[in-house]
């Protein structure tokens, strides 16, 4: 039972990451802090052909899946990225390889045991 609520709880987790990495812009902010490090918000709107408020609903965005993270340096507002959060995203997609895999050695086990009776048969 605790398993299952986990994983619902990394399901939801997932499902904010993946729809809050859906959108180019989003995914742009996100490369952009990952090279320069933390950004202003008006940095980091210069990028992009779309006002200030736009970008801000963006970032909101990201802060609200924890993808990145607002901090305060006297009167500036800076954003930086949070590469941890990506890992649920590798481990679900090192699941998928994982299921994958097994999958296939047993499509080779298959096809190993097929070959080998079509040999002993002849």
């Amino acid at each position: 039972m605790l398993f299952t609520h986990m994983v619902e709880l990394e399901s939801h987790d997932l499902s904010e990451l993946l729809k809050a990495t859906s959108d180019p812009t989003r995914r742009i902010i996100l490369t952009l802090l990952a090279q320069h490090g933390p950004l202003r918000v008006t940095q980091i709107a210069t990028h992009f052909d779309m006002s200030l408020n736009s970008v801000s609903k963006h970032i909101k965005m990201l802060e609200r899946a924890g993808l990145v993270l607002r901090r305060t340096e006297w009167r500036e507002h800076l954003i930086e990225i949070q590469m941890d959060r990506l890992k649920l995203v590798d481990r679900w997609f090192e699941d998928l390889r994982s299921i994958w895999a097994l999958r296939l050695e047993a499509l080779d086990n298959l096809i190993t045991k097929e070959t080998a009776n079509d040999t002993d048969n002849n």
